[in-house]
């Protein structure tokens, strides 16, 4: 079924314990258009860079079948730039320069034949931007939208605007706390689904992830890694293959849902394992479904009598 993609696409320095990565391909957009191609084509993507944007990777975008009809292009500007710097705890990172460029002004025009998609993908960029974007959708079956802390702290009343119109909210275990002033992770999925969304799902990187259905939990497991090397994107990754999966079997049940949550979750295990894209830019389906196998045999076990 029909998936739009609205977010940022970037440019990137990492480094890491590891090594390091200059000027590599990045963006809430970028990470979710490429993890749902694996499972949904074509992706429609919405964002904007500039004139200095590798045409190699617009093509990469087109042989994944991601359709470009609303990505602006403006060939005199630069592509939003972050340098980001990790510690050997790979969820701490110091922001050393973020420079908006083009993404400043970025203004999201959905074109006429993106309009009917059936699901939506909200990027972690400004809320007020998100609004903008379901406010020219036809009827979505499903919006899903992320966010991140400088939002919450910085628009946090644009943002509960927007949980009032959509259906799933992604968002990871720091979020939650901040966003709703609760310490435990229970009582804030029930916060924030008072503000609007029924589905709400709390990321907790190597500890797994939280399905929260409206009155059904579920507890998915991480896949277990040896290395790390780059945690840049691996959240997008998981919304990427949750709605990806979600958009191929047009299924929004609750057992489907936490199908999607583990695709999502062997999607990101495979981001984290190389800089930028590459741990995801040429995944296989067999070896998409060999480590979603995995998943199930590492989190599986036989109910015993007491």
């Amino acid at each position: 079924m029909s998936l739009l993609v609205v977010g940022s696409l970037a440019l990137d320095t990492i480094e890491t314990p590891f090594g390091k990565a200059e000027r590599t391909l990045g963006g809430s957009a970028t990470f979710i258009s490429v993890a749902a191609s694996y499972f949904t084509q074509p992706v429609r993507l919405v964002g904007v860079v500039g004139g200095d944007f590798p045409k190699k990777e617009l093509e990469y975008f087109e042989e994944r079948e991601i359709d470009l009809e609303g990505l602006q292009i403006v060939e005199d500007g630069k592509t939003f730039h972050w340098h980001g710097k990790y510690d050997y705890d790979l969820n701490n990172r110091e922001s050393i320069t973020t420079e908006l460029n083009v993404f400043a002004d970025f203004d999201p025009i959905i074109p006429d034949t993106f309009r009917k998609s059936r699901y939506l993908c909200l990027g972690n960029i400004n809320p007020e931007l998100q609004k903008k974007v379901y406010l020219q959708m036809e009827n979505p079956k499903l919006i899903v939208a992320d966010t991140m802390n400088f939002w919450i702290s910085g628009k946090k009343e644009a943002l509960i605007d927007v949980l009032q119109h959509i259906n799933v909210f992604i968002l990871n275990d720091s979020e939650a706390r901040e966003l709703s002033k609760e310490a435990n992770l229970f009582k804030a999925a029930k916060k924030i689904q008072s503000y609007g969304p029924k589905i709400v799902i709390i990321k907790k990187g190597e500890h797994g992830a939280l399905l929260f259905y409206e009155d059904e939990l579920f507890s998915a497991p991480a896949y277990p890694l040896e290395s790390i090397y780059d945690p840049t994107g691996a959240g997008d990754s998981f919304a990427g293959g949750f709605i990806g999966y979600i958009a191929k079997t047009d299924d929004i049940s609750f057992e489907n849902m936490k199908r999607a949550v583990i695709f999502g979750s062997t999607i990101a295990s495979f981001c984290v394992e190389k800089f930028s894209l590459d741990g995801t830019r040429d995944l296989s389906h067999l070896v998409i479904k060999d480590r979603f196998n995995e998943f199930t045999r590492f989190s599986a076990f036989e109910p015993a009598e007491l």
